[in-house]
């Protein structure tokens, strides 16, 4: 019978991994159990040296800072086995907020988990879980979803996937791309799909910026974006027995007010509360039908 490995050590003789969640944005948004855990660590693997080290001095920790990212990660996990068997503790933290949410560190983990090393987590500030339990979206149910590819097919599908959802779903997202990815959003979604921008969270010009997507496309639309953002978008509501019929019975009694097709689709969707991608396309279906019906 084969036996899973556990999450203690056997091997007393052995370090551990320790994964240490930094502060956000303030400074003091970090536990004492963290603090505590860098100093006495005896090597601490950071994202970007530089970075940690203005958290290090903060704190008055003297321990020994060693690079570990994405670009190196893989060499390094090996590295840092050696020094765990030779019974030296590791602390691996990045350059804000919980590693491996977003940043590197999986590989690092896994290598480690598979070769029998315990591994501790130190929890903290993690600035997805912040943005959720302030945006006044649903909690019960969400999912994480990083940042969304910048165009083609994968986009197009991922949004596809969040404008299905019945949970709420966190992004990240970029200044200068957020008023695209809302624009896009707002397409497949609808209108009146509920939504958050987190911006800044817990520093000095924190904003939430809470309501519809439209309406926050209009907020965020005014002046210039800055700082690190958090993007969620609200679950659909679920409408039961829509059939395809009941949306062309209702796009038949509105063609009266000769809306053009984008409008219109607006119009059924915000009526019968379905996605507007739902409506334009069997719009275009039946425009696309009584086109062949006319030719033949």
């Amino acid at each position: 019978m084969r036996h899973m490995k556990t999450h203690t050590n056997d091997k007393h003789a052995n370090g551990q991994l320790f994964i240490v969640a930094t502060p956000i944005g303030n400074l003091a948004d970090i536990t004492y159990r963290a603090v505590e855990t860098l100093k006495s660590a005896d090597l601490i693997a950071a994202e970007d040296t530089r970075v940690s080290r203005r958290l290090c001095e903060y704190y008055g920790i003297a321990t020994p800072l060693l690079a570990c990212h994405e670009h190196n990660e893989e060499k390094m996990a090996a590295q840092l086995l050696e020094a765990i068997l030779e019974g030296k503790n590791i602390a691996l933290i990045s350059d804000a907020g919980t590693p491996l949410i977003n940043d590197p560190g999986y590989r690092l983990v896994s290598h480690l988990r598979a070769s029998g090393i315990r591994v501790t987590p130190i929890p903290g500030a993690c600035s997805p879980i912040a943005a959720l339990c302030a945006s006044g979206l649903p909690t019960d149910s969400f999912a994480y979803d990083g940042f969304l590819a910048r165009s083609g097919k994968t986009r197009k599908t991922q949004i596809e996937l969040i404008a299905a959802s019945t949970c709420t779903r966190i992004l990240l997202e970029s200044p200068h791309r957020l008023l695209q990815t809302l624009d896009d959003l707002i397409t497949v979604c609808g209108d009146d799909r509920q939504g958050c921008v987190a911006r800044e969270i817990t520093k000095l010009f924190e904003t939430f910026v809470c309501g519809t997507l439209v309406e926050i496309r209009q907020t965020m639309g005014i002046g210039t974006i800055k700082g690190e953002i958090v993007l969620l978008i609200g679950p659909q509501t679920i409408v039961h027995n829509i059939s395809d019929a009941d949306i062309l019975n209702a796009i038949n009694a509105a063609r009266v007010d000769n809306l053009p097709p984008s409008a219109l689709s607006k119009a059924i969707a915000r009526q019968l509360n379905i996605p507007r991608s739902r409506v334009y396309d069997l719009l275009l279906n039946a425009g696309r039908n009584r086109t062949n019906q006319l030719e033949h």
